[in-house]
């Protein structure tokens, strides 16, 4: 799954030196952003542009578990992607309103997204895009599920996440080129309920139905 979903990363890249690319964090997609940065050598990363996807709110940035700490690994230094080319949420902003709306103007001016990464949370949820009765289209503050609050990174918080700060499903859903990475036996039930191409807010994946262009990469133990 990871080598597909570089792949189809590079080649992308490769047409599109500046592209701007829109990356989740977890566990799901380190393995591809690993084999991008092992294949380097295979495209021009001078120009490549990154914005990060989500992140925890009410914590410090530099506390290990934050989506920043984990795109500064896992993709921000091995790519060497400057300040002036990434674009990020600050997981501890003062005002967590003006934050979103920064960066809602931040992708006014960058966007759209030519490749958003993306991966499927245990209850349907991409980004912090939470189940609801209605969804937000742009980025907001987002009020964290109780599963959301279970993910590891969270568990490892010293200071809880009182908060998300995510894209909105608008925002997502204009991207030009989607890949959707989903991994493990424990995403079997959502992964099934997401194939049965039901769009619904209380899944708020099943969304995606609605773009042309998404690559979904399942692995054999989360399809049934």
């Amino acid at each position: 799954m990871a080598d597909f979903a570089s792949d189809s990363i590079i080649d992308e890249i490769n047409n599109k030196p500046g592209l701007l690319l829109c990356a989740a964090t977890g566990g799901t997609p380190g393995e591809t952003y690993d084999q991008l940065a092992n294949r380097k050598d295979r495209f021009n990363n001078t120009f490549l542009r990154l914005i990060k996807l989500d992140e925890w709110g009410g914590v410090p940035m530099n506390d290990t578990q934050t989506c920043e700490q984990y795109m500064q690994k896992q993709l921000v230094k091995p790519l060497q992607i400057e300040a002036d080319r990434y674009f990020a949420f600050n997981s501890n902003a003062p005002v967590p309103e003006a934050e979103v709306a920064r960066m809602q103007h931040i992708l006014a001016e960058q966007g759209p997204v030519d490749i958003c990464i993306l991966g499927l949370g245990m209850n349907g949820h991409i980004a912090f895009n939470e189940p609801a009765s209605y969804l937000l289209p742009h980025c907001h503050v987002a009020r964290l599920s109780e599963t959301s609050m279970q993910h590891p990174m969270a568990n490892e918080m010293e200071i809880k996440p009182a908060y998300g700060l995510t894209l909105g499903m608008a925002d997502i859903l204009q991207s030009k080129k989607i890949i959707l990475l989903i991994h493990g036996a424990h995403k079997k039930n959502i992964a099934s309920q997401l194939m049965e191409g039901k769009i619904t807010p209380l899944l708020p994946a099943s969304f995606l139905w609605l773009h042309p262009d998404v690559t979904c990469c399942i692995t054999e133990d989360a399809y049934d």
